[in-house]
């Protein structure tokens, strides 16, 4: 870097690529000191004059102000306020042409002037050693200071750059053709931008401050040096007169021979560029307290008849301009703001100057020709040999035409400058600067719709979290939270779970163990059938049907039991009674058996009178005893028809149970009577007999209850008529032996 500054205070230029040299049509604004202007009727203050956002509205329509006093304030980055050019009353607050080639509406405030120029509060800075680097960044920031030379960017980011600065480049070149305000600024004022330098060293702390000045300005040079005469850290260097060479990246090149990257800014290589207007402007915001309301700006042209630089205050109209200078207008007039090369035509002259305003144009049909109708394009590479940015103007041509914006970017479209070196030498009068503006603007709207539709997406997509996490959240608050357990209940229910899975296990083990026994045994009736050559029947499902019919007897038997148990008193002496009267009709039909064996007996031996008399007794009590045992059993067989019709409203399953039951109890009593049948015929024991009526009654009792109490009925009956007639026969037999 040494090497490199032993260069450039030798005075070595290193040359860009580029460049033409129209004519400078200086001189007719240099020959008087700036002037200043009276004030105007009102002022329109449009609230954007920079790069960035608008800043925040703070007046009110009707307000009066002071001069100076903050009409905004800074809303966000790159907002950077304006202030009140004078003091008066705030007429309107509405929407009006800007200064832009597109002459779009900005929101901007109308004042009338009081006249008496009254200022406000000021707040000077006399020993600026005292203050902090972040307390001169924000006196630049609230003073409104912006760029002058053109694009107006925000001073204050520059300033507060976090990245080392080398070198502090002043631009005092002011190549344009018909521009002098830097120039004359210069020449009066260099004192001034000397201090505005020295503010900027303090913030930066270069190694380095080279002012560039074309040499086309001997007297601007002259009054640089004199203020910088003591100071070495400022050099004044003086560069040809070569247009653009007041181009921020073209100005770093000619003085330090470096070049700035492309998509790259001058701080990225150590390198930080004001213009002197900006300076001076920075010098009056911290010194002087002064906020940022007026400008030099050049007024020229054919058509004006004093020419020179004025003192313009901002949000002055053009016309005030023009007719403070003496315009005399020409049919089809043109009024250009700027110079004849970066200007544009304005549409009407109603509109307020700015803070990067630094030319008015009015100039004759000779002086400035109409340019012609667009032809072809030639290729003759005259645009590409005068483009400073080294690009393709004939290739980017197209691409704009086509609105291929991605081969724009490609080539490096935002590198242009717009000086319009490649317009000026084009044989064939193609506007390329207005393709290049046209096709900027629409990549820029693109590019700020992607980034609304990204932050659109962005805001759904949280918006939609958001009401997830709601929706969780009330469903998360509706929820009962279970009660926290103690020590000892946990442990309680771990032992409970523990038992039941115990049991499980062992019910499971048990089970495992029955069935390994059953499949034994299964095997072992196998083996045995096998062995025996003999395969026995398979009476399993036979099995199977009489388990069936055992464990529904004995389910019948289980409901007949709890039946009977629930009957009304009355119903329990009625079976009891019947069932005494049953065993006594057996015992009576027994007693009347043995009475008449005994009598065929006596028959052949014993003529008694006593046995005589003793017969017909017995005859008479067995036949009592048979006619009271058949009242019983009719009484029985009646309760017993009254017990089957209940039982028939039952359920269908009730009768199935109780048809199998008395299937089986049938069967049992007729096996019984078998019985009893062989055992009549061959013993004649008088207990034998008189046991084996009760035996088949308490089968039939057992079996079927139903089937019991009908049976037993019928054969009562039966067994009274015969035991009644074998006494009437005896009776009758006993009768006549006695008459014979």
């Amino acid at each position: 870097m040494e090497k490199l500054i032993e260069q450039i205070k030798q005075g070595k230029i290193w040359p860009f690529p580029g460049g033409v040299h129209p004519p400078q049509q200086k001189s007719q604004s240099t020959q008087s000191a700036i002037a200043r202007l009276a004030l105007p009727e009102r002022l329109v203050v449009p609230l954007k004059q920079h790069i960035g956002a608008n800043g925040k509205l703070i007046v009110a329509k009707g307000q009066h102000v002071l001069k100076g006093q903050a009409l905004s304030k800074p809303s966000s980055n790159w907002s950077v306020p304006v202030h009140a050019p004078t003091s008066g009353l705030i007429a309107d607050i509405c929407p009006m042409p800007s200064a832009h080639p597109s002459a779009l509406p900005e929101l901007s405030v109308i004042m009338t002037p009081d006249g008496k120029d009254t200022w406000c509060e000021l707040s000077p800075v006399h020993d600026t050693s005292s203050l902090t680097h972040d307390e001169l960044v924000d006196i630049i920031h609230q003073r409104g200071i912006a760029g002058m030379g053109g694009a107006g960017f925000p001073t204050y980011v520059k300033a507060d750059s976090r990245k080392k600065i080398e070198y502090l480049i002043v631009n005092a070149v002011e190549c344009e053709p018909y521009i002098s305000a830097d120039d004359m600024l210069m020449r009066e004022h260099a004192t001034g931008i000397v201090a505005g330098i020295k503010l900027m060293q303090q913030i930066l702390n270069p190694a380095l401050t080279i002012i560039g000045i074309e040499d086309n300005k001997p007297e601007a040079i002259a009054a640089m040096q004199t203020a910088c005469a003591n100071n070495d850290t400022i050099i004044v260097q003086t560069v040809p007169t070569v247009y653009p060479s007041g181009g921020e990246k073209q100005l770093i090149k000619l003085l330090t021979g470096k070049e700035v990257p492309s998509g790259c800014i001058p701080a990225d290589i150590g390198m930080l560029v004001h213009n002197v207007g900006t300076l001076y402007a920075i010098n009056q915001a911290v010194h002087e307290g002064k906020p940022l309301i007026e400008r030099v700006i050049t007024v020229t042209g054919n058509t004006i008849h004093q020419p020179g630089n004025v003192w313009a205050l901002l949000g002055t109209e053009v016309k005030h301009l023009l007719d403070s200078q003496g315009f005399s207008p020409v049919p089809q007039q043109r009024v250009v703001m700027g110079g004849p090369m970066m200007g544009f035509t304005l549409p009407t002259v109603r509109i307020g100057v700015v803070k990067t305003s630094n030319c008015i144009l009015a100039p004759d049909h000779n002086e400035l020709a109409e340019p012609g109708a667009e032809k072809a394009c030639i290729r003759c590479s005259a645009c590409a040999d005068a483009c400073p940015a080294s690009l393709l103007p004939q290739q980017l041509q197209w691409f704009a035409k086509a609105k291929e914006y991605d081969k724009l970017n490609e080539h490096h479209l935002f590198d242009c400058i717009e000086c319009g070196a490649c317009a000026y030498v084009c044989p064939s009068e193609i506007p390329l600067v207005q393709y290049y503006r046209v096709a900027k603007a629409e990549i820029k709207e693109q590019q700020a719709e992607q980034i609304k539709a990204e932050r659109a997406k962005q805001r759904f997509e949280a918006r939609k979290e958001r009401l997830e996490r709601e929706q969780a959240a009330r469903q998360n608050r509706h929820k009962r939270k279970p009660a926290s357990k103690s020590t000892d209940e946990k442990q309680k229910v771990a032992d409970a779970l523990a038992r039941v899975k115990g049991k499980s296990e062992q019910r499971d083990e048990q089970s495992a163990v029955a069935t390994a026994i059953a499949r034994a045994k299964a095997k072992q009736q196998d083996n045995q059938s096998v062995a025996n050559n003999n395969i026995a029947p398979d009476n399993s499902d036979i099995a199977i049907e009489r388990a069936a019919r055992k464990e529904q007897a004995r389910k019948y038997k289980e409901q007949r039991a709890a039946q009977e148990r629930s009957d009304n008193s009355t119903a329990k002496p009625a079976a009891d009674n019947d069932k005494k009267a049953a065993v006594a009709a057996a015992i009576a039909r027994a007693k009347a058996k043995k009475a008449a064996q005994a009598q065929q007996a006596d028959d052949t031996v014993d003529t008694n009178t006593d046995v005589k008399e003793q017969a017909p007794a017995d005859d008479k009590k067995a036949a009592v005893a048979a006619a009271i045992a058949r009242a019983k059993a009719k009484k029985a067989a009646q309760a017993t028809e009254q017990q089957t019709a209940d039982e028939n409203s039952k359920p269908a399953a009730d009768d199935k149970k109780a048809a199998v039951a008395a299937a089986i109890a049938r069967a049992k009593a007729k096996k019984a009577a078998q019985a009893q049948q062989a055992d009549d015929t061959v013993d004649t024991n008088t207990d034998v007999k008189e046991q084996a009526p009760v035996d088949d009654k308490k089968a039939a009792v057992d079996a079927d209850p139903e089937q019991t109490a009908n049976s037993q009925t019928a054969e009562d009956k039966k067994k009274a008529a015969v035991a009644a007639a074998i006494a009437r026969a005896k009776a009758k037999k006993l009768q006549k032996q006695g008459n014979d």
